[in-house]
């Protein structure tokens, strides 16, 4: 296990400017939120064997308050066994914040209206799951869908759509959201890009809302390093209604590829609500010859522009983003950042703290790690 670096003071620098959106982000609104401490990371073993499963590619995660119990949902898409989700426990203690360590407990195949699971990547109505949350109120499950959709590498793939679904807790569907057209995805230069549709998902104590992990064609081209891009945040009512969407705009990209001429990319992996108008949010980039670089942020909806009805964002009308302010790097950690895309509270410690869990997707990949990483924060 490596050792870490304990940090307990956080940057509270707001973003004054982006790229190339039709607008300025508006100053951040003054916010209590800040981590205070590092409470301890755990791991799980590469492509750990559970219930007949190949635990990996933990994407999402989320807690059920009452019963401590912990949903982790991951984004293999039938290569390894059915889309599914586990179920587990996280050893935190109350008192200390000592993180103690990681248990499943149980796995679930997440299935579709007919009770038959999701079919394999490359075919019709495949799934690609990206987060999960428990809903305290109705204690059932919502899921994030990314989706498939062609592109010029794989111009096969049929077309598969993004979705947010509610479950039952063994992975029953009950019903889909209504889905905004203008996050649809399409075999043309139209909508999300190909792994560019639902990637983040949070209720707040009002609202249900998702993030698309990148820009849509009609929004711009994606992050550089000379520039950002604008992502859509979409909201519902808890009775289902599409409400709003909001722009958020990611960082240009934060290094150069190695060599230049290599790839490099991302977006926003994961948000998390504070409360109505507030959210944490993990902006992930992955780049060649780099690795990975992540930074988690506070954005508040107020004063933002209600983009909805705009087809697109490229084309030079002024609009307002949301505003953004930096809470944390997890470069200043030790370790080598992983690839982080799971955001939830834990349990309240004593101390009057919550607990912030933070996970990251192996990719199934033997040189990535299945990480969960623990603080101690205020104002949440």
């Amino acid at each position: 296990m490596p050792r870490w670096q304990v940090i307990t003071r956080v940057a509270l620098t707001a973003v004054v400017g982006f790229g190339t959106l039709g607008a300025t982000p508006a100053t951040a609104a003054s916010s209590s939120f800040q981590v205070t401490r590092f409470l301890g990371e755990q791991s799980l073993a590469h492509k750990l064997q559970y219930a007949d499963t190949t635990v990996g590619g933990l994407s999402g995660f989320d807690r059920d308050p009452i019963t401590g119990t912990w949903y982790f949902i991951s984004d293999d898409r039938s290569r390894f066994n059915p889309a599914r989700f586990y179920t587990g426990t996280l050893d935190i203690n109350r008192r200390t914040g000592a993180f103690g360590g990681v248990q499943l407990t149980g796995v679930k195949t997440l299935q579709r209206p007919d009770g038959s699971p999701y079919p394999g990547v490359g075919l019709p109505d495949s799934a690609d799951p990206e987060a999960i949350r428990f809903d305290r109120w109705s204690r059932r499950l919502l899921w994030a869908d990314e989706g498939d959709r062609p592109n010029t590498a794989e111009p096969t793939v049929p077309v598969s759509q993004p979705a947010v679904r509610w479950i039952d807790r063994d992975g029953g569907h009950l019903r889909d959201l209504p889905l905004p057209t203008n996050l649809k995805n399409t075999d043309t230069e139209r909508g999300p890009r190909r792994n560019g549709a639902f990637e983040g998902l949070t209720f707040t104590p009002t609202t249900i809302a998702a993030v698309v992990e990148g820009p849509r064609f009609e929004d711009g081209p994606r992050p550089t390093v000379g520039s950002g891009a604008p992502v859509r945040i979409n909201v519902w009512g808890r009775n289902g209604r599409i409400r709003a969407q909001y722009a958020y705009p990611v960082d240009a990209l934060p290094a150069t590829p190695i060599p230049a001429t290599g790839s490099g990319g991302g977006g926003v992996s994961e948000i998390l609500a504070i409360d109505d108008n507030r959210f944490l949010a993990l902006e992930r980039f992955s780049i060649q010859g780099v690795g990975y670089k992540v930074k988690l942020y506070e954005l508040d909806l107020r004063g933002a522009t209600n983009i909805l009805d705009r087809d697109g964002l490229a084309n030079g009308d002024a609009y307002q983003p949301v505003s953004k302010r930096l809470v944390y790097d997890f470069g200043d950690l030790e370790s080598p950042t992983q690839n982080l895309e799971s955001l939830a509270f834990g349990p309240r410690l004593l101390s009057g703290e919550c607990t912030l869990v933070v996970g990251s997707d192996d990719n199934f990949d033997a040189r990535e790690t299945t990480q969960f990483l623990a603080f101690a924060a205020r104002g949440c």
